[in-house]
């Protein structure tokens, strides 16, 4: 399916390792306990992947894959809120300094629901790079997920998320 996205404003932290490893984790924590001090609405978790290396992303060690987390936000904030929140978050002992405000636009994009564990994604993401081919189109900015299940979620069945690749027509590509 294609969709087009405009701005959006989130709260984000950037980092490199593998997914679910202590950077992720500590990553993940930080942006919750900050949202939760904001005390505003926030989108589910989203995750913009990439790698700085010339094999295909899933051919490179999990250790070393960049991200950038994402809490979608209804609103940039009020000027001075995302400092207050820190400031009240500190205590937990999170690290509430890696949290920024973001704002970004991936225009349009192919993206596919993926029901099923992580580990499957592959498949999902063979499918629309096939419709991808198809149509002309190439990659065009970061691989984008967003995580439409609960974190905790122990059945791997049960899993969905939306995998989002920003694209452009190949013929303007080169």
């Amino acid at each position: 399916m294609i969709a087009t996205y405009g701005p959006v404003t989130a709260l984000t932290v950037s980092g490199l390792g593998e997914p679910g490893g202590g950077e992720h984790t500590s990553a993940i924590t930080a942006l919750y306990t900050v949202a939760a001090a904001m005390n505003v609405p926030f989108g589910p978790l989203e995750g913009r992947w990439w790698v700085e290396d010339e094999r295909p992303p899933l051919q490179v060690p999990r250790e070393q894959w960049r991200w950038h987390l994402h809490l979608p936000l209804p609103a940039v904030p009020a000027e001075g809120q995302m400092e207050r929140a820190r400031e009240a978050a500190r205590p937990s002992g999170a690290a509430v300094d890696r949290v920024q405000v973001v704002t970004f636009t991936e225009g349009e994009c192919v993206e596919a629901l993926h029901e099923g564990p992580y580990s499957d994604e592959h498949l999902t993401l063979a499918a629309m790079q096939d419709y991808m081919d198809a149509h002309d189109l190439v990659a065009n900015g970061l691989h984008h997920e967003v995580y439409l299940s609960d974190l905790g979620e122990s059945d791997p069945a049960k899993m969905r998320t939306v995998l989002r690749q920003p694209v452009r027509s190949a013929a303007t590509a080169q």
